[in-house]
């Protein structure tokens, strides 16, 4: 099965990812509950996507688990697709991740994404206790080819998993007497740098590059991957997704002080007190140091943030720069109604189609 590009009235496809955002004077299910409404918008409105990215340990963040809200998901929306962005697969097991995102194509067929991610989406000590050893992120392109290994049932003859099925799966349907599933789940390899690149293009998937960490260098990856590239059964051609943080709103200046909550959640991981999504006025009365001052303004200028003619703007230059055929906004402000109606007013702009 090839994947072609979605169809839509923007230059690009437009998704949303989502880390299920839970500002401070939020709860955990007022956070979920938001992350709903996002995915229910992003639906109605006509985007391609919604993905959520797992992170652990973190005061601004409640989606630990992507699977498990994308059952949730599953029943709330009708032709969006459904994933992660991603999988910690250094994380998990290979084999439980395959039956669990098998299980979820099962019940949504055609609408699942896996995207695949080798940080730890979390602070060390953290990553300790998940991971249970210190070579994760060394083993990853195994865990990824093993991943693909039981979402096909494709080991070699000889493979030490060549009697070990994920179920659901191929192995269950001929167990079973029925056809094979027609569907599986789409898996992309996602990062920021050279190797995430290069791992994408020998296996022939499609990559994501995430341009909200930092100042990485998407120019080298995407060239890297687009010269190494080595077509697949699934993929004959790059696909590239870039996802970039986003605020959006009628006033600019509202957009620009819930970016700047995202900057000050940043500058609070850096020096260990934590990742929190604190308010609007809090940031703006915190008493930065001309060090503090400058990580702030540099996360949030970062962001695209701003009135939807604006966000726009950079983002259509952003992709006539790199030529990714999607891009996906990265909403995590303080304010989840903020986010959630970011997300119609560049709807409206594109005019994407209301479902």
């Amino acid at each position: 099965m090839q994947l072609g590009p979605p169809s839509g009235t923007a230059p690009f496809a437009l998704s949303v990812l989502a880390s299920g955002g839970t500002g401070v004077g939020a709860t955990a299910e007022e956070g979920l509950t938001g992350t709903i409404a996002l995915a229910r918008t992003a639906d109605r409105r006509g985007f391609h996507r919604f993905w959520m990215s797992e992170h652990h340990a973190m005061g601004a963040t409640s989606v630990s688990s992507p699977p498990l809200m994308i059952a949730r998901l599953i029943a709330e929306t009708a032709r969006i697709r459904l994933g992660a962005g991603g999988v910690m697969l250094p994380n998990h097991a290979p084999l439980l991740i395959a039956e669990q995102f098998g299980m979820l194509d099962a019940m949504a067929p055609g609408r699942i994404d896996l995207g695949l991610g080798r940080a730890p989406g979390t602070d060390g000590a953290t990553a300790e206790a998940l991971r249970r050893g210190a070579d994760g992120n060394d083993r990853f392109p195994q865990q990824v080819l093993e991943l693909l290994g039981f979402l096909g049932d494709e080991f070699p003859p000889g493979h030490q998993y060549r009697a070990v099925h994920a179920v659901p799966g191929p192995w269950q349907a001929a167990q079973n007497r029925v056809p094979a599933p027609s569907t599986r789940p789409e898996v992309w390899v996602l990062g920021s740098s050279p190797y995430s690149a290069r791992l994408a293009a020998q296996l022939g998937r499609p990559y994501a590059f995430a341009l909200q960490f930092g100042d990485a260098d998407i120019d080298t990856a995407l060239r890297l991957y687009r010269d190494e590239f080595q077509p697949s059964d699934l993929l004959a051609e790059p696909r590239t997704l870039v996802s970039v943080p986003v605020a959006i709103s009628d006033d600019a200046a509202e957009a620009k002080r819930q970016a700047a909550t995202s900057a000050m959640a940043m500058l609070r991981m850096f020096k260990r007190e934590g990742y929190l999504l604190l308010p609007p006025d809090e940031v703006e009365a915190y008493p930065a140091t001309t060090q503090e001052r400058q990580v702030l303004d540099a996360y949030t200028n970062r962001s695209f943030h701003g009135t939807p003619t604006r966000v726009a703007d950079r983002l259509e230059a952003l992709q006539e720069r790199t030529g990714v055929d999607e891009v996906t906004l990265v909403v995590s402000g303080h304010s989840a109604e903020l986010d959630r109606r970011g997300l119609e007013l560049i709807a409206d702009h594109y005019d994407l189609s209301r479902v």
